[in-house]
């Protein structure tokens, strides 16, 4: 029996394939499907594998997109444990939400029925913090028992995206979702060495801090979650029988942290590395308190993440190491 992990060639995709390539948390090795978009990507995708240190003769690359039926039932035929990464990032916020809304919930909607329809035990998604805490509480304490309420006024397109998306997926499997099971991953920001040469999201982030092509930070506290850790919940995860139908935060070793304060970490770690990293974060008020409860994670899934100063630090190191930093000073 494969295991189909989607969205293979991205940030988490490449870091959950390689681990289950060498043995996830002890099982041995099994083979690996993974869904990309293009045939180009797939090359990209077996060099990133093997960067984690796994040996590639066991992945086999299918060609499915999140728009599209085409592909899905045999990307999906055989496959026991299905993990869901796939999910549309913006380099911007569209103009109009459903561009993003949209192909995020029929995404999600369309790689659970196949998995569903191949009978697959389990299928772990990926989804995200932003579907937990977005919308305004009055203290800023979440557990996995919160939910961003879409409707929220203001509401940016992404994490509107992966509310509604969430939604549509437990809905799905409530009601018509056969005997497969599901269980939800929610990270926080995302940090952490990538095997990807492709950049978006945070590490494009991460580079601008380091390049100095940004001069200011943004004045937001954040949770982090390592993609190596995040990789490894997705496994223990699918392993657990206790995990069917709960959703689990994934947060780094320590308490939530504010940009600036990922740019010291930056600075003060990394030497001449991190010399062009800001020191001023744009104006306004005092942010308030942030907690993020990893609790359940803990204490069902045996979730231990590394600390949050290792990651970031991590992070820098190996875009320095994969040549993806401007040199000139």
């Amino acid at each position: 029996m494969s295991i189909l992990v989607t969205g293979g060639s991205g940030y988490v995709g490449t870091q959950l394939i390689a681990a289950l390539l060498r043995g996830g948390t002890g099982g041995g090795q099994q083979p690996v499907r993974a869904q990309v978009r293009t045939a180009a990507r797939a090359d990209g995708l077996r060099a990133a594998v093997r960067r984690g240190g796994a040996d590639d003769a066991g992945l086999e690359a299918v060609l499915a997109d999140l728009t599209a039926d085409d592909g899905w039932k045999a990307a999906a035929a055989g496959c026991e444990e299905v993990y869901h990464v796939a999910s549309p990032i913006p380099y911007a916020q569209p103009a109009d939400p459903d561009e993003l809304i949209v192909p995020a919930r029929e995404g999600v909607l369309r790689v659970l029925r196949a998995a569903r329809d191949a009978g697959a035990r389990r299928v772990v998604l990926t989804s995200s913090f932003a579907a937990i805490g977005y919308s305004p509480k009055p203290v800023r304490d979440y557990t996995e028992d919160d939910w961003t309420d879409p409707d929220t006024p203001g509401l940016a397109a992404y994490p509107r995206s992966k509310a509604i998306a969430e939604r549509a997926a437990w809905d799905l499997m409530e009601h018509d979702g056969g005997g497969t099971e599901l269980v939800v991953i929610n990270p926080t920001f995302i940090l952490g060495p990538t095997l990807t040469t492709e950049l978006r999201s945070s590490l494009l982030l991460t580079k601008a801090m380091l390049d100095g092509t940004m001069t200011v930070v943004r004045r937001q506290r954040f949770g982090v979650a390592d993609v190596r850790d995040v990789a490894g919940l997705h496994i223990r995860a699918m392993a657990t029988p206790g995990a069917a139908g709960q959703r689990f935060l994934a947060l780094a070793d320590g308490p939530t942290i504010t940009f600036l304060q990922m740019a010291h970490v930056l600075r003060d770690r990394l030497g001449p590395l991190g010399a062009r990293v800001p020191t001023q974060e744009e104006p306004g008020d005092e942010l308030p308190p942030l907690i993020i409860h990893n609790d359940r994670a803990r204490a069902e899934l045996g979730f231990r993440p590394r600390p949050v100063e290792t990651t970031i630090v991590e992070t820098a190191e190996s875009l320095r190491d994969l040549g993806l930093l401007t040199t000139e000073s």
